[in-house]
């Protein structure tokens, strides 16, 4: 773990895994991508790591070559096979119970928050449908061309904020959550509440690699980088 020389002034939350119970088949996700794209270009696609965003965007440049009006339509149903999926897992997540007292007690205490996930606000919203009320800003994937780990996501969260990269922490339960605060100039934090293995965590280097936010607030508390929390 690394310190930096002052406390941070915001902090900035992944959703999925970090505030929420992950519920999200990311392998079912895929088979269904997978199938649509078998349909549009006559057979499987090669299998990729990208995350699934990055994967339609691959594919459908590969219908485009084909077709670019096939390609849209592909782009178009995937998206919203996307999206039906994250709301079917929506119904089934819920909120950790420390994540309203949390982050009310860091506005309380004078700390700037912000939420930042590549999933979709009315997602989101059917889990934390007061998110605006307790957090100072929040970016889905609607609200940026440029989702993380592009720095993009996490700087126009900072810059809603009125704070500098060198000031604030990004908290996530991924190794992107880790590449977003490397590439954005943020320190980070991992969180093991998701699903992602301790190990896989640690090999994305991050500063502080906890439990969960709750202990992670503890934390920084006790190294003097928040003040102290009611």
């Amino acid at each position: 773990m690394t310190s930096p020389r002052a406390p941070f002034d915001a902090l900035l939350f992944d959703f999925d895994g970090t505030l929420s119970r992950l519920t999200i088949d990311f392998t079912r996700l895929r088979r269904k991508v997978s199938a649509l794209a078998e349909a549009f270009l006559g057979e499987e696609p090669e299998p990729s790591e990208l995350p699934v965003l990055e994967w339609l965007d691959v594919i459908a440049e590969e219908i485009a070559h084909m077709d670019e009006d096939l390609a849209k339509q592909f782009h178009t149903r995937g998206r919203f096979i996307v999206q039906a999926t994250e709301l079917d897992a929506a119904r089934d997540a819920e909120l950790f119970d420390f994540t309203r007292p949390m982050l009310l007690s860091l506005r309380a205490a004078g700390v700037k928050t912000g939420v930042l996930t590549r999933n979709s606000t009315a997602a989101v919203k059917s889990v934390f449908p007061d998110i605006s009320s307790c957090c100072d800003a929040f970016m889905a994937r609607e609200d940026t061309p440029n989702v993380k780990p592009h720095p993009d996501h996490a700087l126009g969260l900072l810059e809603r904020l009125a704070v500098a990269p060198g000031s604030a922490l990004l908290v996530g339960d991924h190794p992107l959550d880790m590449e977003t605060a490397r590439r954005a100039g943020l320190a980070s934090a991992a969180v093991t509440s998701g699903h992602c293995e301790r190990q896989a965590l640690q090999e994305a280097r991050p500063d502080y690699l906890v439990q969960d936010c709750r202990e992670l607030l503890s934390v920084l508390s006790g190294l003097s980088l928040l003040p102290k929390l009611s």
